[in-house]
């Protein structure tokens, strides 16, 4: 069955294009990192947890060494081809969604739990394929140009999953459970109200604090969201969810720590205010949370 399996295997033959292009520019810090990326989307599975862990410590080790540089800048080739560029992007969208619906006709040959992803993979498939027969770009150029946005993106490219991933070993630590006793000592009893702040407060908080609403969803899920909104108070687990999830985006908004978001533009754009993407964020992101939660207990109660 396609699932995953063609999603990192694709994912890992890029990232060691990336690894190749760069070694062929002695960049040696890209290449090992690039090259490292690709071992864990290629053959992470069958290393073991040890030896993944190793490979994320040594990821860690060349981010924190300073010697990842940015590739020289190549001049953006002259536009002969007008509106036509755009049919290439537009067709991963549309790949994604007509290929999850497609997929879903023909169970047994995708898992349908990765449906999604599976379709977007092969969306972007094709539109390296058209991009080759529509507009003649020449083979190496996708990832040529490919190499040189991952190389300004730099290592921040890897957080969401590692703060994913932090996350995921929060919950296995027993850390929801232990917010979960220190939140019920303060929520009344049956305070569904309370309940609510504490879980859409908690998910904007928590990720305000480690950067990435994914990796605070399985602590507030467990602490709150679970045992309070959907066992005691009857909510729907995916209205739970999702706002659960909404309510936490508007966290990624307001902190530093969402640095691929809030801090990596600055960069990019040379803004003089390092901070200055967060203060212009911040006023949609206090209203939007403040709609949440009044949106959860309207679903909720």
């Amino acid at each position: 069955m396609i699932g995953l399996n063609l999603v990192y295997g694709a994912a890992g033959l890029v990232f060691a294009i990336f690894a190749a292009l760069s070694a062929r520019d002695r960049r040696w810090a890209n290449a090992a990192f690039f090259a490292l990326i690709a071992v864990s989307f290629l053959a992470g599975d069958r290393l073991g947890d040890i030896a993944n862990g190793v490979l994320v410590l040594a990821l860690v080790a060349i981010a924190a060494s300073g010697r990842m540089k940015r590739a020289a800048a190549v001049a953006p080739a002259e536009d002969r081809h007008g509106a036509r560029v755009f049919v290439p992007a537009l067709v991963i969208p549309a790949a994604a969604l007509l290929g999850t619906l497609a997929f879903k006709q023909f169970p047994g040959i995708v898992d349908p739990k990765q449906a999604t992803l599976v379709a977007l993979t092969l969306g972007t498939v094709a539109a390296l394929l058209l991009c080759h027969a529509l507009l003649g770009a020449r083979a190496a150029e996708p990832f040529v140009a490919g190499r040189g946005l991952i190389d300004d993106i730099g290592w921040v490219a890897i957080m969401p999953q590692m703060l994913a991933s932090l996350g995921a070993v929060f919950a296995l630590a027993g850390v929801g459970e232990v917010v979960g006793g220190l939140i019920g000592a303060v929520i009344p009893a049956g305070s569904m109200l309370g309940a609510v702040l504490a879980y859409a407060l908690g998910m904007a908080l928590f990720t305000i604090v480690m950067g990435n609403a994914f990796a605070a969803f399985p602590v507030m899920a467990a602490a709150v969201g679970v045992p309070l909104l959907i066992r005691q108070g009857g909510g729907d687990p995916a209205v739970v969810a999702a706002i659960g999830m909404l309510a936490g985006f508007c966290g990624t908004l307001l902190t530093p720590m969402a640095a691929n978001f809030n801090l990596l533009p600055a960069a990019l754009l040379d803004l003089k205010d390092r901070y200055g993407v967060i203060r212009a964020q911040a006023p949609t992101a206090i209203p939007l949370l403040a709609f949440n939660i009044l949106l959860l207990y309207a679903m909720v109660a």
